[in-house]
Formats: structure tokens, sequence, C-alpha cells
């Protein structure tokens, strides 16, 4: 592939389009962006299918569907009486980036790099977004944002939103077979794609593209923090910060975070349906948005503490409880939660729920205080599971009030410090062996990059640092594209 043609074709296309791509700087601090986009952003929806939304990718926008502009982080703290544990358990909401979900900035980071770098022919190439959900979805959006066809491979059992959202941006859909934990026929469909059409795709794979974990590293990390300095008093602490594990990339923030505060625990969770770091095991599972029976070759398991295996029954439960009817006012009439808190719970998607159920089990591990602060994210909202909730109605019935009160007890009073692992050297080393089996056998790795990932100190490191050539190389296309001039 010559790549200076290749990048040549690129800038004539964004500049016919009139794309302009937004930095990490401006994506961790919308105060850079020019003054004349935010102001053309007042008239625009946040799910607009108009490229100055890129300029939406960021923690920052305000919680409105039309027209927002930038302000502090989206989050919110969970209170004692919701969790059973004294720490104080603080989520970034997902819900206000464009799609939804801050899938948008993990696709992002792929496929600017390679458009920057002359690696992707927007004019000749699709995209090829393997996923479990909103990867695709967030890459199918970027794709039309960017003037680029895509392709979204997700195995059929996902909730239908996300088949229906992939269609209405023209996104050739491709489902494979099973449910959340069937990644491995993404790939083998992936592999039969790239033999059968050759340089016609771009494979961006989230499971193995460090844009992925590059993206959260810059900007989750940098508002995982904000949000703490301004929440903390005197005597908090950053205590542990729990994410599901799933593509492996949102954990890169832990990378960040760790360098601020070394002594922090983090602790990756999976579906305990299928406990794949915990017993080398497999199955199946309803968290959508976590995948399974794989190490992500992104994920640098040095760098974590724990593990917890996170039950999809009480999972779907609490879904029921934070959405249905019954639920809500049991949680606000007999339990007397703050009303404004409770409609926000609505926030949580499945995976984001999973993440609650694990930062409680983490602050209850490690008997935390009223200054153990423990950062999660909501990925998503339930935007994307509606078809969820009509199919447990379907399946088990009205959710009625002592469903409400048996699944709060249960299922979050009720949560335990069990199926999970603190762990040692040869823990971490044994996880960390499992990427051998996918990456190597299946996926074309070598053995000498799989032993750098453990025992090279800098290549984590390095690989993070490009963020600040990532961003001169895209402030030098928009340079060259000229269209960025028009906001000057």
């Amino acid at each position: 592939m010559n790549t200076k043609k290749v990048l040549e074709n690129t800038i004539k296309r964004c500049r016919e389009r009139h794309i302009i791509l937004p930095t990490y700087k401006q994506m961790k601090n919308p105060d850079l962006i020019p003054g004349k986009i935010k102001d053309k952003l007042r008239n625009i929806g946040l799910w607009d299918l108009n490229s100055l939304n890129m300029f939406r990718i960021t923690w920052k926008n305000e919680a409105v569907d039309f027209g927002g502009g930038f302000g502090n982080v989206n989050y919110l703290e969970l209170p004692s009486s919701l969790t059973g544990t004294k720490a104080r358990i603080i989520m970034l909401i997902g819900k206000y980036f464009p799609t939804g979900a801050h899938k948008v900035g993990a696709t992002f980071g792929p496929l600017v790099e390679k458009l920057v770098t002359g690696r992707f022919d927007p004019t000749r190439q699709k995209a090829l977004w393997p996923s479990t959900g909103n990867y695709c979805r967030g890459g199918a959006y970027d794709s039309y944002l960017l003037g680029c066809e895509s392709i979204a491979v997700l195995p059929e059992g996902m909730s239908q939103e996300r088949f229906d959202w992939l269609h209405k941006v023209g996104a050739e859909v491709i489902a494979t077979p099973g449910t959340e934990s069937n990644v491995k026929e993404i790939y083998d469909k992936v592999k039969e794609l790239l033999a059968e059409r050759g340089d016609e795709i771009v494979n961006l794979n989230q499971f193995e593209e460090i844009g992925n974990s590059l993206w959260h590293y810059a900007v989750t990390g940098s508002a995982m923090e904000e949000v703490f300095q301004q929440v903390k008093n005197d005597k908090d602490r950053l205590t542990g910060i729990f994410l599901t594990q799933g593509s492996a990339g949102t954990l890169g923030c832990t990378d960040y975070l760790r360098t601020l505060h070394p002594t922090t625990k983090v602790c990756a969770g999976e579906a305990l349906q299928c406990p794949t770091l915990l017993l080398n095991g497999y199955g199946e599972h309803r968290i959508e948005g976590i995948g399974d029976k794989h190490v992500p070759w992104i994920h640098n398991i040095k760098n974590m503490d724990l593990v917890a295996g996170i039950d999809d029954n009480p999972n779907i439960r609490i879904m029921r409880l934070f959405n249905e009817s019954e639920g809500v006012n049991y949680l606000k009439s007999e339990l007397g939660l703050d009303a404004e808190l409770v409609d926000k719970l609505k926030y949580l998607g499945i995976s984001s729920i999973a993440n609650l159920m694990g930062s409680i089990k983490l602050a209850k591990y490690y008997e935390a205080t009223k200054n153990d602060v423990i950062l999660t994210v909501a990925t998503d909202s339930m935007d994307m599971y509606q078809s969820r909730l009509k199919e447990e109605n379907e399946k088990h019935g009205e959710f009625n009030n002592m469903d409400a009160a048996v699944s709060f007890e249960a299922d979050l009073m009720g949560l335990k410090t069990d199926h999970m692992i603190e762990m040692n050297y040869y823990d971490k080393k044994r996880m960390h062996n499992l990427k051998y089996f996918t990456w190597v056998e299946q996926q074309g790795k070598t053995v000498e990059e799989l032993n750098a990932q453990w025992y090279d100190d800098t290549y984590w490191t390095s690989r993070y640092a490009q963020v600040d050539e990532w961003d001169e190389e895209i402030m030098e296309f928009n340079e060259r594209t000229g269209v960025l001039k028009e906001y000057l």
C-alpha cells in the first residue's frame, strides 16, 4: 500500500466532506475546542450523524440530547443506602456520548490513527468492527462521520436495539452464532472475511488495537482523576477501580491512574458463568458488553490486583429493580432514596450494573470506610436494553413489590466477596499466559511480543506515550485539509 497516496486520498475526502478531527487534548478538555465549533454544536443533536459530533467524544458533554455545550465530567455517586457499603462508589456516566456509550472513543483511537498515517483509505476500504455490541456501534458511527463505510460483526444473540441502530447508519451487519461470550466465532468470521475480500477491508479489532486502551488511558483516566479531585475530602483516598474486562480497553485508564495513585487496587470483573480469568473456564452469560473466553491482547495483566466473578442472574434482576415501575417505586417510597438519583439509575445498562456489583464486592473485600473512594464507569444506559426488559416480563411475569424487596436485599445488600482472587505474581502470569492460545496460536501474534508484554517494563508505557505523537499527526492532518481554518 502506498501510504502517501492513501493519505492524499483521505485528506481530499475529509476536505470535501468538511471533516475536522479532534485531538486527545480537546477530548480531555473541551475548553480547547474552537468557539465557532461549539456554536455550531448548539444546533446539532447528540446522536446526529454530523461530523462535528466527533468533538463530543468526551466525558464532559452537557447532559442533554440536543444542542448541549460542555461542563464537568458526568458522574453519579451511589449512596451507602443503595450499595450496602460505607465506601464512596462513583460511576462515570457514558450515556451522554454520541450513540449513548463511551465506545465512540474506543473506536476513534484505532480508526483515526490509521487515517492520519495513511494506513486506511476511506475512498475504497471498509472499516471492519468485530464486537459484542457497543464497539461496533461506536465504530459504525465514527466511520460514518469520517466518510467511510463499515462492517459490523457481532453475535446474533445481542439485543435487538444494537442491530436496529447499525442498520440505521448503513453498516453492513453480520451476525455470528452465539451470544456475549462467543468471541471466537467473531474472530472466525473476521478471518473468513479477510480471506474473501483481502485489501477491501481493514480489521479494527478492539481486543488487540492499542488505540482502544490508549484512548481510555488518555481521556477516561484523566476524567476519573478530575472527578476524584472534585469529590474527595481531606482524608479520602482512591482505594480502588473496578471494571469488567471486556475488551480491556477501559482498563487502560488504570495504567494512567496508577502513575498518580500507586497504591490503588485494580479489580477486573467477568461473568461468573464464564470464568476465564478465575478458572480458565468457559460458558455463556447475559451480561452484554463484557466479552469472554479469552484474554485481550491489550490487557496489561501486570497492572491488576484482583479478579471478581459477577453472577448474571442477580445482574438481570437488578436491571429490573432499577427500571421496572414497581422497583423504582420501592426504591423511592419504601427505602426513601433520593428520587432524582433513582430516576438516574436508568443510566446504568447491563454491564454498568455489573460494574456497580463489582465495585460493591471490592469495597466489601477491603472493608472500606467512608474515606475510601472506588471508581467505575457506566458504559451505556438502558436505552439499548428495553427489549431485555420486555423479555424478562414475558418469561417471569410482571416485576412486583415483593420482587423489588427480594432483589434489593439479596442482589445488592447481599453481595459477598465470594468468587474473588487477590492475585499474586503467578496468578497474574497464569492469566497472561492464556493470551498465547488465542493470540499466538490463532491470531498470528509472536511469542516475542507476548514475552515483551510481561518482561519488558517499557512495553506498555511506550505505547501509551504515543498519544502526544498522535495529537501532532492529527493537527498536521487538519492543517493539510484546511477545514479547521474556517473555525479559527
